[in-house]
């Protein structure tokens, strides 16, 4: 690195423009020799193209450092930092500047993908897989590296240089969480690329039996972790940033993300029925072939300025080549697909409704319908613009709710349904014994909730279905403790998690799954909402059972913008929340609220108006129940996700014997 900034100015962008163009020269090489290998069955071209990848990682790290070096010296011969970046923004800003605009995030999409290409080539088996995964991936590669290294450069030169730049979009600089969301985002879209070049060997080899989908379990968690983690980042941002007290808003980016988190939730379930039963060969094709489409649908609709979205870049010169490239992932997966299909057809008869594989095959059913009602939202204002010329259509959250509600019911329903039963086929008199205990919960939960003056019937029955699965849970767990207790075996519980672990992640996960729909529930059907103005010295002000005293405001000025700050008593307790208005973002201003973390609810305050002399000030307070849940719920949920990574205490290594291991759901 010290070498790299010993360059002169000039030379940076040189650099990082060379290191691309030999990234792509090396994927294009790589490519032909994965193909060559796949074809010819030639064991040195498919080393030679797994060793290409290394280059390819090399040559695209060296570029990002490149533009890293760049941004953190201020380097405006460059014309991304030029108009992405400025001398007085705090560093933290300048280093997620990197992904903050257009063809930054582009060539971090090509690292990380170039990340994930490195880890495969080190980790695949020496069998016929291994040259067509290599080169599906090399085939991403080709299209990502091919972006940066062309149309959406990020090392353009500038011939007249500014004195300094632009600086970096307001609203990416309003919170810290801008340095965490995109790349978790990133990771998850990017990850999915693994399993998707693992399903187009097993389609291209006409290898389509249980090991495809064995192998690409693990890589398929880690993505969908990070996928999950993303999106409650984002939320969580939006909730801290924008000023509105909500997390969620159907917003066409947020679909985006939510519609690939959905498909690949699916595919988890999908590939246990593979891996134990045979079955559901086609879904999981399916399932993963339109899971990675959608992350890049989703990045389509982020860059091409089509949708209307405060998540969204502006519209560039990429939208019409990352369309390109969804059709030509959407064409060859159908026709892969459809060239395989006698081999895709399950050998076992279908499975029978009161079974583990009828609950999973059932939730994905409902995944699926979730995910195309949630796509058809989305694109509806952008198909009658096209069709009509209107630009006046929209698709509001009612539209969403009125699906999503009895969606998330019916996957929670299921969710505690399916590890009561057994595989092929349960007895109803067992079963009805076993599901008793857990209507009985959830019946009881419901009653108390409504005698607590809960009334809306979605959150009483996400209050019953939450009480049904920890309930069902709980028994599952017990019952198995006491089988290894009377089965001789000590260590309880402990040591049936190290024995298990797959089986009590899931379960864990679950348990995050339901408290993340308790805070949804509660949050979005229970937020209170109220405006007032206060005056310095005045007497305290009632407002949603608080009360409200503004002791001052005063104005904070920096290099790269200033704040008004609001400092209000709520029931006695300090409140300091601000008003940001950035050297680049003109006279706009971004909220930036008080918020008081709680277990049952959060007090969120918002200054929306402000007198320059500091006499009054007028604000927004909102509470919401159980918002918090939304956000360690997901940490269950990931906890939960890692744990089913941890290699069992007594696990065989050995991929036919992962077709008789313990459910995980």
């Amino acid at each position: 690195m010290l070498n790299l900034i010993s360059f002169q100015s000039s030379a940076l962008g040189a650099l990082g423009q060379l290191s691309l163009l030999a990234a792509l020269a090396f994927t294009l090489g790589g490519t032909w020799l994965a193909a060559v290998g796949g074809l010819k069955a030639d064991t040195r071209a498919t080393e030679a193209a797994r060793r290409a990848i290394w280059a390819v990682f090399a040559l695209v790290s060296l570029g990002t450092l490149t533009l890293m070096v760049a941004l953190l010296r201020d380097d405006f011969t460059v014309r991304y930092v030029a108009e992405h970046s400025m001398r007085a923004s705090p560093t933290w800003v300048k280093v997620t500047s990197l992904w903050g605009a257009l063809e930054g995030s582009i060539l971090l999409w090509a690292w990380l993908l170039a990340g994930f290409a490195l880890v495969l080539s080190l980790t695949l088996r020496r069998d016929a897989l291994r040259p067509w995964a290599l080169g599906a991936m090399f085939v991403s590669l080709l299209f990502f590296v091919g972006v940066c290294a062309s149309i959406a450069s990020p090392f353009t030169p500038l011939s007249q240089v500014p004195a300094d730049g632009l600086g970096p979009n307001p609203a990416l600089q309003n919170h810290w969480m801008m340095a965490v969301h995109p790349v978790l985002l990133y990771l998850g879209f990017v990850g999915l690329s693994v399993p998707f070049a693992y399903a187009v060997a097993a389609l291209v080899t006409g290898r389509l039996s249980d090991h495809w989908v064995v192998v690409t379990r693990r890589w398929t968690l880690v993505a969908w972790a990070f996928l999950t983690a993303a999106i409650v980042a984002g939320g969580w941002w939006s909730y801290e940033t924008l000023g509105w007290g909500g997390y969620w808003a159907w917003d066409p980016v947020e679909n985006a993300s939510f519609i690939p988190w959905l498909l690949t939730t699916a595919f988890l379930h999908s590939i246990q029925i593979q891996e134990r039963r045979g079955l559901m060969r086609a879904w999981n094709v399916w399932l993963i072939v339109l899971a990675y489409a959608s992350t890049v649908l989703g990045t389509f609709l982020n860059r091409s300025g089509i949708v209307q979205s405060v998540h969204a870049f502006a519209g560039g010169p990429v939208g019409p080549v990352f369309l390109g490239f969804l059709a030509f992932l959407l064409v060859a997966g159908i026709g892969l697909a459809a060239w395989r299909a006698p081999h895709l057809r399950d050998e076992a008869d279908p499975p029978a409704p009161l079974s583990r594989e009828g609950a999973f095959l059932a939730g994905n059913w409902l995944f699926l319908v979730f995910a195309v009602m949630v796509l058809v939202g989305t694109l509806f204002p952008t198909l009658v613009e096209a069709v009509q010329g209107r630009r006046d259509a929209s698709v509001g959250p009612a539209f969403y709710n009125a699906f999503a509600i009895p969606l998330g019911l019916g996957l929670l329903l299921l969710m505690g349904v399916g590890p009561l039963l057994p595989w092929r086929r349960a007895d109803g008199q067992s079963f009805w014994r076993a599901l008793r205990p857990l209507l009985l919960a959830g019946l009881g939960a419901g009653l108390i909730a409504f005698a607590f003056g809960v009334r809306s019937l979605g959150v009483l029955g996400t209050v019953a279905l939450g009480a049904y699965n920890l309930v069902g849970l709980g028994l599952l767990t017990v019952r198995a403790v006491r089988e290894r207790s009377s089965g001789g075996r000590g260590g309880g519980f402990a040591a049936l998690v190290r024995e298990q672990p797959r089986r009590y992640g899931a379960y864990l996960a679950h348990i995050g799954l339901v408290v993340i729909a308790l805070g949804i529930a509660f949050s979005g059907t229970y937020r209170q909402d109220a405006q007032t103005t206060l005056n310095v010295g005045a007497a305290p002000v009632r407002l949603l059972n608080e009360t409200l005293a503004l002791q001052g405001t005063r104005q904070d000025t920096k290099p790269y913008g200033r704040s008004a700050v609001a400092r209000v008593l709520i029931d006695g307790r300090p409140f300091e929340a601000r008003m940001n208005t950035y050297v680049q973002g003109g006279e706009t201003a971004f909220p930036a609220p008080a918020v008081r973390y709680g277990l049952l609810g959060d007090t969120y305050l918002v200054v929306t108006a402000f007198d320059e002399q500091g006499k009054w000030a007028s604000v927004r307070l909102i509470e919401s129940p159980l918002v918090s849940w939304i956000w360690w719920g997901t940490l269950i949920v990931v906890l939960g996700a890692g744990l089913t990574l941890v290699t069992p205490r007594r696990a065989t290594v050995r991929a036919p014997a992962l077709r008789s291991a313990p459910a995980t759901d």
